[in-house]
């Protein structure tokens, strides 16, 4: 198998780790399919840990989707679990997919939840079929 990117998923990649790099306080982030694949993970990121989050993140994006139909909320926007050590966020992408971002506990939610917003705005829309399914080939 063939494992160079096209420039489309380079740059989507690129755009995932320079989150990481960019936002104080981020750790990770990866971009979850909406059938719970992983699709990218920020650099350093162990592949094995990056998986267990994808699934993670596909699980509770769920289970929000769902509470918010059955109480007529509208849909679910942004998730943000907070642990002892750090928070983990949650954000939609349009076509299905989710973001999944943790951070250390001196985080600042805000700035977090802010810059999530702009990178799924200004990048979402890249997140064609045909790259979700070249990102696919490539992680697995």
């Amino acid at each position: 198998m063939d494992n160079r990117l096209s420039e489309s998923a380079e740059n989507f990649t690129w755009l995932v780790s320079n989150f990481v790099s960019e936002v104080p306080g981020v750790e990770h982030a990866i971009v979850v399919s909406s059938d719970g694949l992983l699709l990218t993970a920020s650099r350093d990121f162990p592949e094995e840990h990056a998986e267990q989050l994808a699934a993670i993140a596909s699980g509770l994006q769920s289970l929000a989707e769902g509470t918010a139909r059955m109480f007529g909320k509208g849909d679910s926007e942004q998730l943000i679990l907070r642990m002892k050590h750090g928070y983990l966020f949650v954000m939609s992408i349009s076509d299905g997919s989710s973001l999944a971002v943790l951070t250390s506990k001196e985080a600042d939610m805000k700035i977090v939840a802010y810059q999530m917003t702009l990178l799924v705005e200004n990048a979402g829309h890249v997140l064609t079929p045909q790259l979700r399914s070249e990102l696919r080939e490539i992680v697995r």
